[in-house]
Formats: structure tokens, sequence, C-alpha cells
């Protein structure tokens, strides 16, 4: 008589479980298809490249300075002390060009965040609509494989974490 309960509980429990309803997106072809995507994309290129070029003429006026005093060295036109100190001054140069382009790589992920936060927000709350309106449990993203949405009554992490003794 228990086997036959606890079968009779197993495939209840089975069948609730098989009852939710999931879906998938592709959010690859979602985000291509949002013409303010687009013009992120734009706008964060122009930036880019507009931060690329500072970089690169800093990069060339520190080439030209350094091929002018090998020059002046191969030439002996230069003392070794005025060489030593116009090498210093192009090391520090260098350093400041390594500083700049750890800047254009923060200023790029506060541009792409400031540009895209917005539109991922705005996308995240219609997946969320769309999946209560439908009532799916879980919706998960197609090219990611990852969760995008899931019913927060599913949640399990504090079962989980009471069964660890770890308090909520």
């Amino acid at each position: 008589m228990k086997k036959y309960f606890l079968l009779t509980l197993s495939l209840a429990i089975a069948t609730v479980g098989f009852s939710q309803k999931f879906g998938y997106c592709n959010s690859g072809a979602l985000l291509t298809s949002i013409p303010e995507v687009k013009a992120a994309d734009s706008d964060l290129q122009a930036f880019q490249t507009q931060l690329t070029k500072k970089g690169q003429e800093m990069v060339k006026a520190l080439q030209d300075k350094a091929a002018e005093l090998n020059r002046k060295e191969q030439q002996g036109t230069i003392s070794p002390k005025e060489l030593e100190m116009q090498s210093a001054k192009l090391k520090e140069e260098q350093a400041s060009i390594a500083q700049y382009e750890e800047e254009v790589y923060k200023k790029l992920a506060e541009k792409r965040e400031e540009l895209f936060k917005p539109i991922l927000d705005r996308v995240n709350q219609a997946m969320a609509d769309v999946a209560k309106e439908n009532q799916f449990a879980f919706v998960f993203d197609q090219n990611t494989q990852v969760l995008l949405y899931a019913d927060e009554s599913l949640d399990v992490t504090k079962l989980v974490k009471a069964k660890l003794g770890i308090p909520n």
C-alpha cells in the first residue's frame, strides 16, 4: 500500500512539474530588430572612433619624439645627460598613453551602459510581461541557453538555503 501511495504521489508531482509552460526567445534576433539598438551601436562606434583617434595622435607624437631623439643620439648632437632626461620624458608619455588607454576602456563601458541599459530594461520588462500574460513559468534564451524569466513562485533558493542551514 505504501509503495502505491509513493508511486501515485511521484506521478502527481511529475505531472504538475510537466504542466508548467516553458518558452524560449532568440535574443540576438530580437535585439537586432530594435531600431534603438542600431542607433546605440552607431553612437557607441562614433564615440569609440573619437577616443581612438585621440589615442592614435598621442602614439604618433610619441613615436615622432622617439625617432627625433634616436636621430640626435646617432648624430651625436645630444649629451648623455640630455638623452637620459629626454628618454625619461618619453617613458612618462608612454605611461600617460597607457593610462589613457585604460580610461578609454572605462569610458566605452560607461557609454555602452548609458546607451543600452534603457533598451535592455525595456526588453526585460516586455519579456516579463509576455511571460506573465502567457503563463510561462520559464523563458530561456535560444542563443545563450540562459534563463530570461522565471516565475518567482518557483524559486527554490530559500529552500536550498534552509537545507544548508543558511539563514534567509
